[in-house]
């Protein structure tokens, strides 16, 4: 039986998981795409927590213009919080999506904001 769309970005995340872990040093980057948004977070697996998150609802960042574009804005405003708290370097996730479009913008919007991948 054919799996569905979700299905398959599952399982492809769940492989890029077993393979990724973020430390408190050096967080994972994952990313969250809905038809409309897009959520980026930074996670300490160790202690099992959230260090801090970007989205395009958070204001200053939800602006005029293409998704792609609002994407990037993300992802600088995400490299923005990280170096203030401290953090360089970070894993990315790209969460069973592929690295194409408003992921690869989000990323290099992180990577122009500081952050190290």
């Amino acid at each position: 039986m054919a799996l569905s769309k979700s299905e398959k970005r599952d399982r492809i995340h769940l492989r890029i998981r077993k393979t990724i872990s973020g430390t408190a040093e050096r967080p994972r980057l994952c990313v969250f795409r809905s038809n409309k948004e897009i959520y980026a977070q930074l996670v300490d697996d160790l202690s099992g927590k959230t260090l801090l998150a970007a989205s395009s609802r958070d204001k200053g960042v939800a602006g005029d213009g293409s998704k792609t574009e609002v994407a990037k804005l993300v992802g600088k405003a995400l490299a923005e919080k990280a170096t203030k708290s401290g953090v360089e370097a970070v894993v990315f996730d790209r969460g069973g999506y592929l690295y194409h479009g408003r992921v690869k913008q989000l990323a290099e919007g992180a990577r122009e904001g500081g952050l190290k991948f």
